[in-house]
């Protein structure tokens, strides 16, 4: 089992800054790939970014490249997203998840850990 908690969702302005991060516990070395996943009101589960948990490799949709990173620091177990130039509209719960799969993916069912989600509000 891996266990995942997020931290550092609150209320921005638009065209502010947040750092997320999510720590990872148990069985890491079974993680291949960390995503951050987002969920806004009366919308689906969204795809935001994903790294390779040993590697470089890094994935983003479209809405939210150039202006969020993705990052990990593998001696503390932690991935990090870096979000800047925050509009209103990425406005959401933010889901850290882990899959086991060795293929990099966006398909929310096929992470297979999730963590409890922190809320980023940006106002206008």
């Amino acid at each position: 089992q891996v266990q995942l908690v997020e931290n550092g969702g609150r209320l921005v302005q638009a065209g502010g800054s947040l750092r997320l991060s999510c720590a990872a516990s148990g069985r890491t070395f079974s993680m291949y790939y960390m995503g951050w996943f987002r969920q806004a009101p009366g919308k689906e589960r969204e795809f935001v970014t994903a790294i390779r948990w040993s590697g470089l490799s890094t994935y983003y949709a479209g809405s939210v490249k150039g202006r969020f990173t993705i990052s990990r620091d593998n001696a503390k177990n932690t991935v990090y997203l870096q979000m800047n130039s925050l509009k209103p509209e990425d406005t959401a719960v933010y889901y850290c998840a882990a899959t086991s799969s060795s293929r990099w993916t966006s398909v929310s069912h096929e992470y297979d850990y999730w963590g409890q989600g922190t809320q980023v509000t940006v106002s206008s």
